[in-house]
């Protein structure tokens, strides 16, 4: 256990440790020599460039060599140094300060605190990180006394081993009967109590009850059997004359009534002082019991032992934290095979873990945690919402001075005959359009936002209507390559001897429509069709020969000639006009899905198309035969 009392810096047992930010330990005389101060000058510059520079040449060598920058937002950072400590950790020394400094003065009076300590730093020189001083200098690092009271109890049974204390060479017996008791030969550190060999097999024999108590040679534990001062309870730092009475859960860290009333921690989560040192000494009982069945302690182990040993509540907590993360990585390091056990092959030993990993998970459950407001409701930009066809586009905005963050948004429409709305987009975008609509029908439109704290509050809904009738052309991208487009795709031809189909830009499931081709040219006995078809339909054949088109052909159609197409989706049928005279009875009923308006040419014909047409009431009657 002896490496874990010593300092990293001196090599030596810790002399007044003290506690850095980072949970390492280090000798307070040595902290005085690892601490650096930085020029007032330098202050201001960005991090990566703030060096300490001595005023002297030597002192400049060395203390050019540092750098402090910061680690993300930890509040650490790192040092490169220049010499080698005692115990081969590379420190650096302290730069001397100009005679009648304030820093000369201060440090002449041998203490603790730095000169200008808002401007000087300490770095650990186990994991070199850094981490500067306040106004208190090193008096603001927590003294470890708990680990000081375990280097005192460590150095007596030390010197009582090598003959160095008078009590432990005349220590004897502390239950003969005899006149002069027996030397002590043994002491158990479960009963400390002294024995002799004859009263030890007697009064102590290593079974029973007594099987799982430790005995150690009398020598060693005399120190520890004979008397000792009684405990000075540790005062708060900030205030000397208080006692240690709660603990703070949000800073860790035990505190007294004075810094309930006066200091930081008055809006702090505290807890009695007692009660948390149960709960962070029950992680011991896991440590404990994995000692006894490996019959072979580390060093670590060994130091964790003398720390529950320590009937210290607020210097145990100042610890516990630190320790319970090293012993759960020796656990972890142990279960994947890292470490060999200390055991012989044919030993088998079942680990329970469970305990410990529950008070670790107690321990980190009990942290605050800040939950973000929900996010404010979206103002919808009226002038950018509008439609085109049977497509609507609508925008939105977050309201102004918000502090809530916003991680996307929720575009709900209705089915544009008042019923249930339903959710058309999902994103981070403010702008979104939906095509696919109905034609001549009204829409109720309304968006919300979101984010990890839950879903915030409706906009205000919009009312968005569809157009009457549609305006559409010739659609390039569904056209057969041989079909040639002009007039803004709203006239088309075809060179080839073979039937070709063109489809419109529009697709009607709902509603009346009715649109008009113009026969342009009409010659070498061309087979126009003009009709309706599925996306799907074939393109280098006539319109009307697979089941995904429905069309008229020929039919008094010339060269000038106006063919109608009127498909009715509210009474599911499809009838054409020529001249503005219906051809015959209805062509089409139960037609049903959607579709779109199409043609197939042939033969140099050319057409132009009409939309955006009304559907006309005074189209003729059908021609009966014989008039």
């Amino acid at each position: 256990m002896e490496e874990e009392l010593k300092c990293p810096v001196c090599g030596s047992l810790f002399r007044e440790p003290i506690i850095l930010p980072c949970s390492h330990n280090v000798c307070l005389p040595c902290a005085r020599t690892i601490a650096v101060q930085t020029p007032d000058g330098e202050q201001h510059l960005p991090p990566p460039l703030l060096h300490s520079r001595g005023s002297g040449a030597a002192g400049g060598d060395h203390a050019d060599k540092l750098s402090l920058y910061s680690e993300t937002d930890s509040g650490y950072g790192s040092y490169t140094p220049s010499l080698k400590s005692p115990n081969g950790v590379r420190v650096l020394p302290t730069v001397p300060a100009p005679p009648g400094s304030s820093a000369a003065a201060a440090r002449g009076a041998a203490c603790c605190s730095l000169p200008s300590a808002s401007s000087s730093s300490i770095t650990c020189p186990q994991c070199h990180r850094s981490a500067s001083l306040d106004h208190r200098g090193l008096r603001g690092f927590r003294r470890n006394r708990l680990l000081e009271a375990i280097v005192q109890r460590h150095q007596q049974g030390r010197g009582a081993a090598h003959g160095a204390s008078a009590a432990a060479a005349v220590a004897v017996c502390q239950l003969c009967d005899r006149t002069p008791p027996e030397p002590a030969a043994t002491l158990c550190e479960q009963c400390d109590v002294l024995y002799c060999a004859a009263c030890q097999l007697k009064c102590h024999p290593s079974r029973g009850p007594f099987a799982k108590h430790r005995l150690v040679p009398g020598a060693t534990g005399a120190g520890a059997a004979g008397g000792g001062a009684a405990r000075k309870y540790p005062t708060c730092p900030d205030h000397e004359m208080e006692n240690y009475s709660r603990y703070c859960v949000s800073c860790r860290a035990p505190v007294c009534s004075l810094c309930l009333e006066q200091g930081r921690h008055g809006k702090h989560e505290v807890k009695p002082l007692g009660a948390v040192w149960k709960q962070h000494k029950m992680v011991w009982d896991q440590i404990n019991h994995c000692t006894l069945k490996l019959r072979q302690s580390t060093g670590l182990m060994e130091y964790c032992l003398e720390v529950i040993k320590e009937n210290d509540p607020s210097g145990f907590l100042q610890i516990s934290d630190a320790l319970i993360k090293r012993v759960q990585v020796s656990q972890e390091q142990w279960v994947k095979g890292a470490l060999e056990p200390k055991v012989s092959a044919e030993f088998e030993l079942t680990l329970d873990s469970g305990p410990l990993l529950q008070a670790i998970h107690q321990l980190d459950f009990i942290q605050m945690k800040l939950t973000s407001p929900l996010p404010p409701v979206p103002l919808l930009q009226l002038e950018k919402c509008c439609t085109r066809n049977n497509s609507v586009t609508l925008a939105w905005r977050t309201p102004p001075f918000t502090h809530s963050t916003v991680d996307g948004y929720i575009l709900e429409l209705d089915d544009g005959d008042g019923g249930q709305f339903r959710e058309v987009y999902v994103g981070k975008e403010t702008l979104c359009t939906i095509d696919g609509l109905h034609f001549n029908s009204t829409y109720n439109a309304r968006v919300k936002a979101f984010n990890s704290s839950g879903v915030g509050p409706y906009s205000k809904t919009v009312v968005l209507q569809t157009s009457d009738v549609a305006w559409f052309t010739f659609d390039p991208n569904s056209g057969h390559r041989d079909i040639i487009l002009s007039n803004d795709n709203q006239t088309a031809t075809c060179s080839s001897y073979d039937d070709r189909v063109v489809l419109g830009t529009a697709a009607f499931s709902k509603g009346v429509h009715y649109w008009e081709l113009h026969v342009d040219r009409y010659d070498n006995h061309p087979d126009p069709a003009f009709g309706v078809a599925r996306a799907s339909v074939g393109k280098d054949m006539m319109l009307g020969k697979d089941d995904k088109a429905w069309a008229m052909t020929e039919g008094g159609v010339c060269k000038g000639a106006t063919v109608g197409v009127l498909l009715d989706l509210n009474e599911h049928t499809l009838t054409f006009f020529i001249n503005g005279q219906q051809q015959g009875p209805t062509a089409f009923s139960h037609v049903d899905g959607v579709f779109m308006p199409a043609l197939s040419l042939n033969r140099n014909v050319q057409v132009t198309l009409h939309t955006g047409l009304e559907v006309p009431t005074n189209l003729g009657r059908p021609k009966l035969p014989g008039n």
